[in-house]
């Protein structure tokens, strides 16, 4: 916990905690994680897409691993736990097992980019690292016009050599994310821990509104073509939409308004929408509608409505076996083993998709998350480290 505590101070934004991906500090972040580990005998290595990997070695000569960690970057003005919190819980395992090693090596992964907020696109750490990273994407700019490639290399890493993050999956046992539940569930049945068996899937859209820019003064009220109005409109019908269908979740949480002038009546709005659901079709079906009802609500002001970006992770289900596992260690320790489904995404949707994966949710007291009032008991921690290092230490690979 002290270690959480240490690393929030490590910051992008003085009095707030944001780590930005590949920023300074991010750097100031490996260099920390960098003494811990080596101070438990791991061997640390930053691979081409800004991932911290350590390694307690295995006990034989092998090439087969299991991996636990998670995110390193944060949201802006974020909370101590959200990623950070899993990579410390697996360096904590990692010291556990110490000097008795394992047949298999176990890697503490720290990922550079789950979050999507320097360069607005998510899982950059675990698509490298799974051989899914698309070399267009080192055209995207951040805030300040620079490019993904520039950032990489200012980092001191080579874009180029971006494909060697890729690991074989041939010598992936499996990668277990430990994470801070994000809501209020564990909380509601008081478990301390909860296992993860599907992550819903996302639509991440960008929209835009385009009305008539005016004078604030001289445009009669029955005269104007408002693009904020229409926005408005808009966010209300979404989350109506969304509060009518069981299960889904849609979100509009971010707005630029042109010219965003006090005098001025807003001519163009771009905005976000996030659609979530651990159905596919029900997602892509709610994202579709949306998009008609925001084509609908312009035609009808005289303005128009378009998609301008639309990126989509599909739903993912944890790996049988090693969640069967990792339910066997929650209740080996005493905890009763409750499954859920994650309505947040992870860098474990991702890496489903070409490794065996699971996750382990940490109850957190408040259900807040994003925030800085985010919060976990150290006690629940305790029981978090307990439970992967009795899952380690009696692992069975049947891959």
């Amino acid at each position: 916990m002290s270690r959480c505590d240490e690393i929030a101070a490590l910051t992008d934004d003085p009095g707030k905690i944001h780590r930005l991906y590949l920023s300074n500090a991010i750097r100031q972040t490996h260099d920390l994680l960098d003494q811990l580990a080596r101070h438990a005998e791991l061997s640390c290595r930053v691979d081409a897409a800004g991932n911290w990997i350590g390694r307690l070695p295995a006990n034989q000569p092998t090439d087969r691993v299991l991996m636990i960690g998670s995110h390193l970057d944060t949201v802006p003005n974020a909370g101590k736990y959200d990623g950070l919190l899993g990579v410390l819980v697996g360096l904590a395992v990692a010291e556990c097992v110490g000097s008795d090693r394992l047949p298999f090596h176990l890697d503490v992964v720290g990922l550079s980019e789950e979050e999507g907020v320097r360069f607005s696109k998510p899982y950059l750490g675990s698509a490298a690292l799974a051989g899914r990273f698309d070399p267009a994407w080192f055209r995207r700019k951040d805030h300040q016009g620079i490019t993904m490639r520039e950032a990489i290399t200012s980092f001191g890493l080579s874009p180029d050599r971006l494909t060697n993050a890729r690991i074989d999956p041939n010598r992936v046992i499996g990668f277990i994310e430990p994470h801070i539940e994000q809501g209020p569930l564990l909380r509601r049945v008081d478990r301390a821990v909860g296992l993860v068996t599907a992550i819903a899937g996302q639509s991440r859209l960008l929209l835009r509104f385009s009305g008539v820019a005016g004078h604030a003064g001289t445009v009669p009220m029955p005269f104007r073509t408002d693009a904020l109005v229409m926005a408005s409109k808009w966010i209300d019908l979404v989350a109506q939409y969304a509060t009518q269908r069981e299960g889904l979740c849609a979100t509009v949480g971010q707005l630029h308004v042109q010219p965003n002038v006090r005098n001025v009546i807003p001519g163009c709005v771009e905005l976000s929408l996030d659609v979530r659901d651990a159905k596919d079709d029900r997602r892509r079906r709610a994202a579709t509608d949306l998009i008609d009802m925001a084509i609908r609500v312009a035609r009808e002001a005289g303005g128009d409505a378009e998609v301008i970006e639309h990126q989509q992770q599909p739903a993912a289900t944890m790996d049988e076996s090693l969640s069967n596992q990792l339910r066997a260690a929650i209740t080996a320790v005493g905890c009763g083993a409750f499954d859920m489904t994650s309505g947040a995404g992870h860098d474990s949707a991702v890496l489903s998709d070409v490794f065996p994966t699971s996750m382990l949710f940490i109850r957190q007291p408040v259900g807040i998350s994003h925030h800085p009032d985010e919060d976990v008991d150290a006690s629940d921690v305790a029981i978090a480290i307990e439970v992967l290092h009795h899952f380690v230490t009696h692992f069975q690979d049947t891959t």
